[in-house]
């Protein structure tokens, strides 16, 4: 009599289970593109109603800070540095500030566990849930822009930089909050973070650098939100220099990619504890 391994019987429970292996070793990873755009949608939709109030709160706040320094800065060069850093204040509120607080909450409620279940690459959740925050900015900071422009007497012939700069220095200051929000330890040192770097947006972005300090100027340079404040502020000018403008969009396109990438990592690091 010959013994025949259960494993090559035709039917058998153990060849069903080998088969059954073998086709999910062998299924293809989620690609990142769709998983992006599932994420990007899923964010965009949960975020529209509870978001939008808090938008509406960081409009009036830039619209405030450019009506008080309209009574210390005339126009000119300072002007266009009120107006500009105002501008970006907003991307600062929502991409930082909040991504910070969204992220450290998710951390501390277990929320992780329901995207590392996902077929989706940590990348695609991190720039999904980025690329959402960032979106809600762009009705603010075109109306806090356009309000600027008129209250200081500025050109609005190329307010259409904003549209360049707002994904540019959204996706560098969403990348640095989502970073901050991951690596806290608490959801309430990550909210905290995330209000220190939107308080150091707003002062080092909205106060004109040539009455800074030497130091503050220097502290001023190592945040990612400067470089846009710096491109949209050399458009006001009669002859703009455009390669200087491409020079600090390109600073932040350097500056987004390694905070995103810093994000991600922190999104893999949490997620596997």
């Amino acid at each position: 009599m010959s013994v025949v391994p259960a494993e090559v019987l035709p039917g058998s429970v153990l060849a069903a289970d080998g088969a059954a292996r073998d086709a999910a070793e062998l299924a293809p990873p989620a690609r990142l593109w769709p998983s992006l755009a599932a994420v990007y949608r899923a964010q965009l939709s949960r975020a529209r109603v509870a978001r939008i109030p808090l938008l509406f709160v960081a409009t009036f706040q830039s619209v405030g800070i450019m009506i008080m320094m309209r009574g210390v800065v005339d126009g000119g060069g300072q002007a266009q540095f009120v107006v500009a850093g105002s501008s970006i204040v907003v991307v600062a509120f929502v991409a930082l500030n909040l991504l910070a607080q969204y992220f450290g909450q998710l951390r501390a409620t277990g929320g992780l566990d329901h995207y590392a279940t996902l077929p989706v690459p940590p990348a695609a959740v991190v720039l999904g849930a980025a690329g959402a925050y960032a979106s809600f900015t762009v009705p603010g900071t075109l109306v806090t822009a356009v309000f600027g422009c008129v209250l200081f007497g500025l050109p609005l012939a190329n307010l259409w930089v904003l549209l360049v700069v707002i994904p540019l220095a959204g996706a560098a200051l969403a990348g640095l909050g989502a970073a901050l929000g991951l690596l806290a330890p608490r959801p309430e040192l990550a909210t905290l973070l995330g209000q220190l770097g939107m308080s150091a947006a707003l002062l080092l972005g909205v106060l004109p650098p040539d009455r800074m300090p030497q130091i503050v100027r220097f502290a001023r340079d190592l945040l990612p939100s400067t470089y846009g404040v710096e491109a949209y502020a050399r458009t006001f000018a009669a002859h703009p220099d455009w390669a200087r403008v491409a020079a600090d969009l390109a600073v932040c396109a350097g500056v987004g990619v390694i905070s995103l990438a810093v994000a991600t990592w922190a999104y893999r690091r949490a997620a596997v504890r």
